[in-house]
């Protein structure tokens, strides 16, 4: 295993950590916490698997403005009392969330390796006609810069909408309410 590999394995350890203890914990402030890591690790994951645009969304969204939403409600509930940490775990729901998982990862074996020279997205015309095209037909020299912004403009627009959207709408929430 590369160092790569295992730095990866160690983020998506922490995700898969985060997520059981959001789950599991009976407090909810410290749900959001274990939540929010979670969230922050998976973004981590993205830009190791080189996807800096999907990992700034997912901590834009994910890890930031969902967990302040969480915080807001929170804060206007009441938390439950009780001596359990935990919940209680439901094994018919660890059995159908492991099936569920155990389809999912039948898949991880179709995948080509990251950066696999013989990936189908780099041998594809698709691939092929931005790499020819991109910097005469845009203007731009980036060809990455010219695929997000030209080619891909409007799957752009709609994920900054998207977070614009969201950091307004929590910049509504926090102006309208007063927490005490």
């Amino acid at each position: 295993m590369t160092s790569d590999t295992l730095v990866l394995a160690a983020v998506l350890t922490f995700s898969a950590l985060s997520a059981a203890a959001a789950i599991l914990l009976r407090d909810v402030l410290n749900a959001i916490v274990a939540f929010a890591a979670f969230s922050f690790g998976i973004a981590a994951a993205w830009v190791l698997l080189a996807a800096p645009d999907v990992a700034l969304t997912e901590a834009a969204v994910g890890a930031g403005i969902t967990t302040v939403f969480f915080l807001v409600t929170i804060a206007k509930t009441v938390r439950p009392g009780g001596d359990r940490l935990s919940e209680r775990i439901e094994w018919r729901s660890v059995a159908v969330v492991a099936i569920l998982v155990g389809l999912l990862l039948t898949t991880v074996g179709s995948l080509p390796a990251v950066g696999a020279a013989d990936a189908p997205v780099a041998t594809s015309p698709v691939t092929d006609y931005y790499l020819d095209n991109a910097y005469s037909e845009t203007g731009v020299k980036n060809a990455v810069t010219a695929v997000l912004a030209a080619y891909r403009g409007f799957d752009t627009f709609g994920e900054a909408t998207v977070v614009i959207a969201a950091g307004v709408a929590v910049l509504l929430v926090l102006r309208q309410e007063a927490y005490v």
